[in-house]
């Protein structure tokens, strides 16, 4: 049997608009989260078009001429405006008759293209119960017909599988948030053996370290640690005639491992280095879960994808700038401060749920609401913006290495020098 995707009613006149508006076909992205049961979609978001096509309502009159790398760039930027619990789950033409018998193969070639570029960038592994299974939706803009498919990521040679398409209506609301914030002190040594000091590279490795500190975490839902198949809602009572819980499940308390485990023996490790890398601050993190009886395990591995992906995400965001403002040539830096994009969420209308985007200090609430026009079809007033996160005034040229960033700036700090650094793996305390 097939997969059930239950999509938001507003999606459905969604689709039916852009059915109207660009002819020969149209491509873009099904966002939503999966569970072992069902699989829910709360937004369709069309491929924003290129330069060349901003002129008219058109697209080229061939799907040879869809630009695969272009709606992958799209999903990539898209991802990062996802809280946990959210993802691309697939991605939709609306074409006319003639080119409808060729587009589920298109459609294929997309969803494996989309997948593979989010794979590069993740720092965490998928459960081996994960559903891996991503949609293909067909709609006919002439008599409106829907064909939905789904294909197994997982699996290069995987052929395609029925999936039901169903509409329902205040799907949107019916979501949990799950927030919390993460104190981050993360510092990574530049071995003197590497020539040069590749910044990115550097910070990807370890981030990855610090991401298995996360995923083997203890996590506190309302100061209580709770059994990973316990239902989340256990003694919630949903209030009389509406789809809500009485208590929003929102304390969450991230507890770390300062090691790996107690059956690890403890080992000390010299490098000699010739600089680090020092990230700290704090981060705000949020999920969503839907409220048909989520698992305590959903949740918190939603959470901790979103503490891994917010930091990592905000990374790639400074270096993508840094390569613009200062060329792909500037490898090493000394003693440089850098504060890293500040996260903010945005509501869309009819929905409990909140998107996220970053911004730096210097950007102005018009170059976000462009971004969310550009990227996710949206409008967004510039008083919806809320920032989670909130920056110290000081003069950034004030800082020095031995000080402690505000709780809420996020920062990177890159030093040269020679000393050595020590790894002690210790008992396995939680603080």
């Amino acid at each position: 049997m097939g997969r059930t995707y239950f999509a938001e009613e507003a999606v459905g006149q969604y689709l039916s608009d852009l059915s109207t508006k660009f002819k020969p076909y149209v491509t873009g992205l099904l966002i939503g989260q999966c569970s072992s049961q069902r699989d829910y979609v709360i937004r369709a978001v069309r491929t924003p078009p290129k330069e060349e096509q901003k002129e008219g309502n058109t697209s080229p009159s061939k799907l040879e001429s869809i630009d695969e790398e272009w709606i992958t760039a799209h999903a990539s930027q898209v991802s990062r405006m996802l809280p946990g619990g959210l993802l691309v789950l697939g991605v939709f033409i609306i074409a006319t008759p003639e080119l409808s018998k060729d587009s589920q193969n298109a459609l294929r070639k997309i969803i494996f293209s989309i997948e593979k570029s989010l794979t590069k960038r993740r720092l965490w592994k998928p459960a081996e119960e994960e559903v891996s299974d991503r949609a293909a939706l067909q709609v006919c803009s002439a008599t409106k017909k829907i064909v939905c498919r789904t294909y197994d990521v997982q699996d290069p040679k995987s052929s395609a599988k029925p999936a039901d398409w169903k509409y329902q209506s205040a799907l949107s609301a019916s979501w949990l948030s799950l927030d919390c914030t993460v104190n981050v002190n993360i510092h990574i040594p530049l071995l003197a053996t590497s020539p040069n000091h590749d910044l990115e590279k550097n910070t990807k490795n370890g981030l990855n370290r610090w991401s298995k500190q996360i995923e083997d975490s203890v996590f506190l839902i309302n100061g209580q640690v709770k059994d990973d198949d316990a239902e989340l809602l256990e003694g919630q009572k949903k209030l009389r005639g509406n789809t809500q819980y009485s208590t929003q499940i929102s304390d969450v308390k991230v507890l770390t491992q300062l090691s790996q485990g107690s059956s690890h023996r403890s080992t000390a490790t010299v490098q000699v280095c010739s600089g680090s890398i020092n990230l700290k601050g704090a981060v705000k993190c949020r999920a969503y879960v839907h409220n048909n009886k989520p698992k305590v395990k959903e949740a918190v591995q939603a959470l901790k994808r979103d503490i891994i992906n917010t930091l990592n995400d905000r990374c790639e965001i400074l270096f993508e700038d840094l390569i613009i403002n200062e060329g792909p040539h500037k490898k090493s830096f000394e003693r440089v401060y850098h504060v890293l994009p500040q996260r903010l969420f945005v509501p869309f209308a009819g929905s409990s749920v909140m998107l996220s985007d970053y911004k730096f200090g210097d950007e102005a609430a018009g170059e976000i609401q462009e971004r969310f026009v550009e990227m996710l079809d949206q409008s967004v007033q510039a008083e919806d913006i809320h920032i989670a996160e909130e920056l110290n005034t000081g003069k950034q040229s004030q800082f020095y290495p031995d000080m402690e960033c505000s709780m809420f700036k996020v920062g990177l700090l890159v030093k040269l020098k020679h000393f050595f650094y020590i790894n002690l793996i210790t008992f396995c305390t939680y603080f």
